[in-house]
């Protein structure tokens, strides 16, 4: 996601982006989850992401939701969830990525692709073969994250399949087995 200065350091992200495990209900994720509500409310004029989603399913081994955390602060968040069919673009072993956030003082500084990596990892360690997302075109720099990394347009699915301006891409993974980490 766009925004947010640059000292003009190159900051590792590998080394400073602490990926922690929480429950889709804890605090601090559904403040962060109601601040990308308002940041989706001002991009799209509208209520927010109404796509239905239910806490438990962002709970291994069916999901993961994870905070990035840099020098001990909450930067960004995101999750997945199984998506076993259920819509005619989605298949048998989908991880749909939902609530990907990065807080806009953080922003420009790689979080949201180390992020998006690690939700991949997670996904690929609990045996799903195909990550796929939603996303708006008034959200570019969201596209351009996807995009550069490695996903490809897919038919668009679930709550935003008939709406024009939604955009769809998946992302093959390869399993590395399973496991609740």
């Amino acid at each position: 996601m766009r925004g947010g200065g640059s000292t003009g350091e190159h900051t590792d992200v590998r080394t400073t982006l602490d990926l922690r495990p929480t429950p889709f209900d804890h605090p601090l994720a559904l403040e962060m989850i109601d601040e990308l509500q308002r940041f989706y409310q001002q991009r799209y004029g509208d209520e927010g992401d109404a796509t239905p989603v239910d806490t438990a399913e962002f709970a291994p081994p069916r999901g993961r939701f994870l905070i990035a955390w840099s020098d001990d602060e909450p930067v960004a968040c995101g999750g997945w969830r199984a998506r076993d069919g259920g819509d005619p673009a989605l298949r048998p072993g989908d991880a749909e990525i939902k609530r990907m956030y990065v807080r806009e003082a953080h922003r420009g500084r790689g979080f949201a692709r180390a992020l998006l990596a690690g939700l991949e990892r997670s996904a690929a360690a609990a045996g799903r073969l195909r990550c796929v997302l939603e996303t708006g075109t008034a959200q570019p720099e969201a596209i351009a994250l996807y995009l550069s990394s490695g996903y490809e347009r897919m038919p668009n699915f679930g709550t935003y399949r008939d709406y024009p301006n939604s955009r769809c891409f998946a992302k093959s993974i390869e399993p590395i087995g399973r496991s609740d980490h």
